[in-house]
């Protein structure tokens, strides 16, 4: 038997087993989150499954100690890799006073922790990308070494903003990483009818750096090609806007019946391709993952999100006399 796939990549046992885990958290705290909307219990869900391999691989790439992320509401993943949790994740779902993001204030999946140098995110879709760009030229001025990872989906990737932080990066040869997660659908609007061409990392070529494609549904794919644009920006060559191809598993939000523009047979197929399946049987087939570690993680994590979930819906609720913090001077 030839060398592992992982190994290969410079990754140990240990890493690609974390690797796992956080994607399996991803899902299961996602997983949660549908539970308690449904019981009315939260407001409101926006979910990272079936995009978990993209997120986790692409935060394995960077440097958590030094690197940025200008994540999108989906990037749950991404944000645990980075240093949140799943009690962080469920203050914000509660919205109570203690969540890290924004004190209750914000819609979930608008992440921003200075802890961990993830930056706030904001409603309207796109506006994260000249955010990253402000930082990487910042970065440029400074002489800092670091690199600033930013993602979208591929509907949000036709703003004016996309167009806009992409020829920016490109004139200025910024540290700046472009990852649109495309999960086939903007909202109910299918790939064809919003991407002209159907390609998204085309359009790199027309801002003078690479653009790459890689199946989203493999987080060791995923690493690589996240870890050459990390060398390559790190090298003081530039930006790098990278396709990731997945599929959205769900519904687009908790708000939103999916089985009015996709088939029930469509989602189905798709589901067999779910990267955690995958990843779960390429640990397996290498030996990493043996039933009595997989039976242990499980457990680990199934009591990780209860202990979460008691913790926030038992939170303390922000004050109202705090309505007005960071907002205006004080």
């Amino acid at each position: 038997m030839g060398e592992a796939r992982h190994h290969s990549l410079g990754l140990s046992d240990e890493q690609v087993l974390d690797m796992y885990r956080y994607m399996l958290l991803a899902r299961k705290i996602d997983e949660r989150m549908w539970l308690l909307n449904r019981a009315g219990k939260i407001p409101f869900v926006i979910s990272c499954q079936g995009q978990e391999a993209i997120q986790v691989g692409a935060a394995f790439a960077l440097d958590r100690e030094k690197d940025w992320l200008c994540p999108y509401y989906r990037d749950m993943g991404m944000v645990l890799v980075f240093g949140q949790t799943a009690k962080d994740l469920m203050l914000s779902a509660f919205a109570k006073a203690e969540d890290p993001n924004s004190g209750g204030r914000q819609m979930p999946g608008h992440f921003g922790d200075s802890r961990f140098r993830i930056l706030s995110g904001s409603s309207p879709v796109t506006t994260q990308l000249p955010h990253a760009v402000g930082i990487g030229y910042a970065a440029k001025l400074e002489g800092k070494d670091l690199v600033v990872l930013t993602c979208c989906g591929e509907g949000s990737s036709n703003q004016g903003d996309f167009h806009e932080a992409c020829n920016f990066a490109g004139v200025h040869n910024l540290p700046v990483i472009f990852m649109v997660q495309n999960n086939k659908y903007a909202i109910s609007v299918p790939l064809k009818k919003q991407v002209a061409g159907g390609n998204v990392y085309r359009r790199a070529e027309g801002y003078g750096f690479p653009g790459v494609r890689v199946d989203g549904n493999d987080p060791l794919k995923v690493y690589e090609t996240v870890k050459e644009a990390v060398e390559r920006a790190r090298r003081g060559e530039g930006p790098t806007l990278i396709e990731a191809v997945s599929y959205r598993l769900v519904p687009h939000s908790s708000d939103d019946d999916d089985r009015s523009y996709r088939s029930r047979e469509e989602v189905e197929e798709a589901r067999k391709n779910d990267s955690l399946l995958l990843f779960r049987n390429y640990l397996a087939d290498a030996g990493i993952l043996t039933e009595e570690k997989e039976r242990e993680l499980n457990e680990r994590i199934v009591r990780e999100v209860d202990e979460a979930t008691e913790y926030a819906e038992a939170a303390p609720y922000p004050e109202p006399e705090d309505l007005y913090k960071h907002v205006y001077a004080e």
